[in-house]
C-alpha cells in the first residue's frame, strides 16, 4: 500500500540499517524536523530520502531529478541550536519507491510505497568471500583515514550487504544499483567485486586509498 512520507533527497544513497547523520539548516527541511518532533511517538518519526540523479540539494531550484528507489528512515537523535539549524541522526528501516512527488507544503512529501525484503537464501561461501574481501580493505585503508566500519559488521547476509554497499568506495550509479537490486546474493557479489577492483588499485596505485564519493557524512541541505 503506498503512504504519505515527507521527503529528503540527498545527494548520495542511503541504505537499510546504515546510521545516518545529517546537518539541516535549510527552511524546508528545518520544517521537515520540525513536524518530525512534534510526533510523540519515535517510533513513527519517518521519513524518506532518495538519491539525486541530477540537481542540487539547496537552493530555489533545488533537486531537478530523483532516483525513484530509495530509504524509509527513522529520526533517532535531534541537537537542536540557537540559530534553528538542527544535528540530527537517523537510522534506515526499509526501501521505498517514490511514486511522487509534492513540493507544495512547508516541506517535500512523497507518495512511497514499501519494498519487501527478499528471502532468498545465501550461499555462506558468498558471505564469507565478501566478509574477506572487506577485511583486507579495511587493513588497507584503515592507517590513512581510520575504520571505514568501526565494530561489528551484521550478521544477517542482507543487512550486511545494505552495511558493505554504505561503506564501499562506489560512485553513485554503482550505489543506486545496489540499493534497487532485490537480490542479496548479487548485492554481496557486486560489492566483493568493487571491493576487489579498490584493492588492486591502490597496489598499483600506493598513493590511494579511494575516493571520498560515496562517503559525505553530513548533508548540506
Amino acid at each position: 500500500m503506498s503512504a504519505t512520507l515527507p521527503m529528503f533527497p540527498l545527494g548520495t544513497v542511503l541504505f537499510p540499517g546504515v546510521v545516518v547523520p545529517l546537518r539541516v539548516f535549510e527552511d524546508r527541511y528545518r520544517a521537515l524536523v520540525h513536524h518530525l518532533i512534534r510526533e510523540p511517538d519515535p517510533a513513527h518519526r519517518l521519513f524518506g530520502s532518495v538519491g539525486i540523479r541530477e540537481g542540487y540539494e539547496v537552493g530555489d531550484h533545488g533537486a531537478q531529478s530523483l532516483f525513484r528507489v530509495g530509504c524509509r528512515l527513522q529520526l533517532t537523535d535531534v541537537e537542536s541550536h540557537d540559530d534553528g539549524t538542527f544535528d540530527i541522526i537517523a537510522v534506515g528501516r526499509d526501501r521505498i519507491r517514490l511514486d511522487r512527488l509534492v513540493t507544495s507544503g512547508p516541506f517535500p512529501a512523497g507518495e512511497v510505497e514499501a519494498i519487501p525484503l527478499s528471502d532468498s537464501d545465501v550461499d555462506p561461501a558468498v558471505v564469507e568471500r565478501a566478509l574477506a574481501l572487506f577485511t583486507a580493505y579495511r587493513a588497507a585503508v584503515t592507517p590513512y583515514r581510520g575504520d571505514p566500519h568501526p565494530g561489528a559488521l551484521p550478521k544477517d547476509p542482507t543487512y550486511l550487504s545494505w552495511t558493505l554497499a554504505a561503506v564501499a568506495p562506489l560512485p553513485m550509479p554503482d550505489r543506486q544499483a545496489l540499493l534497487e537490486s532485490d537480490d542479496t546474493t548479487g548485492r554481496l557479489l557486486m560489492v566483493s567485486e568493487m571491493l576487489r577492483s579498490e584493492l588492486r588499485a591502490m597496489n598499483a596505485i600506493p598513493s590511494l586509498p579511494a575516493t571520498e564519493v560515496a562517503r559525505t557524512r553530513w548533508s548540506p541541505n
